[in-house]
């Protein structure tokens, strides 16, 4: 009886193994995380209905993602509508969370305190960006659990693109179940969007015009 659960379970999880390398798109650069990558998108895909546009990825140089921040089922969005791995500025809190930090390392994700100093996150970030990466900030940052029409975003994702040389390429998700939470996002199935936005080119504009116009792009609605 025991020898006949352990080969099923050794069964089930060598399908798990190779379904999901199947179904990877984006090479994060390791076996394993690859095949996280083909069940994201087979959990986007066929329990939360995902309909999306895919994300435009720079061939020749690096590519700053800025998204709306409305649960903890947006990261898994925004990863099954790219191509390419994306480099997530998280906070620090949620980096370090059992079970889950060695993950959040091995896809490079940038850890950043959110109440505290964010010079070592900061530069992180920019230099993945001079490494011609793909990085992706919630400019909110945190989830956004109300109903305000324009969102306020924190400033640095602008001294970030002027300081990169590299226009903002602006995402808004939508259609999830639960707004403002992470664990009941996930849990509940939906039909969720990404669209994408018009580039915004933050190089040649006031820091205050080109922050004011991405919380215009991300407070847009269906």
């Amino acid at each position: 009886m025991i020898e006949a659960l352990i080969v099923t379970a050794c069964l089930l999880f060598s399908v798990f193994i190779l379904v999901g390398h199947k179904y990877h798109v984006a090479d994060w650069g390791g076996f394993f995380l690859n095949v996280v990558d083909g069940w994201i998108r087979i959990y986007c895909r066929y329990y939360h209905n995902f309909i999306y546009q895919p994300v435009p990825v720079s061939d020749t140089g690096p590519t700053l993602l800025a998204s709306n921040h409305l649960s903890g089922l947006d990261p898994f969005l925004i990863i099954a509508a790219c191509q390419h791995p994306i480099r997530f500025m998280i906070a620090q809190e949620e980096y370090q969370r059992f079970g889950l930090q060695w993950l959040f390392r091995a896809a490079g994700c940038i850890p950043v305190v959110r109440s505290g100093r964010t010079e070592m996150a900061f530069r992180s970030t920019l230099a993945a960006l001079h490494n011609g990466e793909v990085v992706l900030l919630f400019p909110e940052g945190g989830i956004n659990n109300t109903d305000q029409t324009l969102i306020k975003l924190k400033p640095g994702i602008v001294k970030l693109a002027k300081l990169a040389n590299v226009p903002i390429t602006t995402l808004r998700v939508d259609g999830m179940r639960v707004q403002g939470h992470t664990v009941p996002a996930l849990l509940l199935p939906s039909k969720s969007q990404l669209m994408v936005l018009p580039e915004l080119d933050c190089v040649n504009k006031d820091n205050d015009e080109c922050l004011t116009q991405l919380a215009l792009f991300l407070s847009l609605k269906y």
